[in-house]
């Protein structure tokens, strides 16, 4: 089993991801929360957790730990912050440790983030955090979803570098797509785009 660090483990998203770990044969999730009273939540279910703020140290949230999902988010509050440079921090920490493969859940237009009419901080933030990313020796995965929905998950995706489309997907379409680019065989050093589609998710990720 190797052990999974999920910041960003107390959002919606987040939520998902630990959850799919925990019935996962090959991960066990390590929650990463900011605050103590998040934790319990957790303990409570049996997953481990860590407190952890991205704007501060976080060299001891990675301590034992073999592979990163960054699910973190702030909303809109500070995404220079949190969204770019708080993911930069968790990079840093992971490079430190010798993470075996950081999985980064960006979003859609980040690439182009000039052109957007709203999100462009936010959009701006992820875009330099993923390049930040790309730039290390860390084997990664970078997971660039449309529109979150939270509807329930289908299972099928459409996958491309490059969709060149607008489109959604759902929040567990998109955890469990973040968990499948964490094997080792998937996604290595890549970066894509997922919106709702008709080909299953493992299928996708292989193509």
């Amino acid at each position: 089993m190797e052990n999974v660090l999920v910041a960003g483990a107390n959002g919606t998203t987040g939520k998902k991801i630990v959850n799919l770990l925990k019935s996962s044969q090959y991960f066990e999730p390590i929650a990463m929360v900011r605050k103590e009273e998040q934790k319990e939540q957790f303990e409570k279910e049996n997953i481990k957790t860590v407190l952890g703020d991205l704007e501060k140290d976080l060299s001891h949230t990675v301590e034992n730990i073999d592979k990163v999902i960054f699910a973190a988010g702030s909303g809109g509050k500070k995404v220079v912050e949190v969204d770019q440079e708080g993911a930069k921090n968790l990079i840093d920490a992971s490079k430190k440790a010798n993470i075996k493969k950081f999985v980064m859940l960006s979003s859609m237009g980040a690439d182009n983030h000039e052109e957007a009419s709203d999100l462009k901080e936010y959009l701006k933030a992820k875009h330099n955090a993923d390049e930040y990313l790309k730039a290390t020796n860390l084997m990664h995965a970078i997971v660039r979803p449309g529109s979150l929905t939270n509807d329930a998950g289908t299972g099928k995706i459409e996958l491309k570098s490059k969709l060149n489309k607008q489109g959604s997907i759902t929040r567990d379409d998109v955890a469990q797509t973040l968990v499948r680019s964490l094997h080792d065989d998937a996604a290595i050093n890549s970066t894509f785009e997922i919106i709702q589609g008709d080909t299953l998710i493992g299928k996708a990720m292989d193509a």
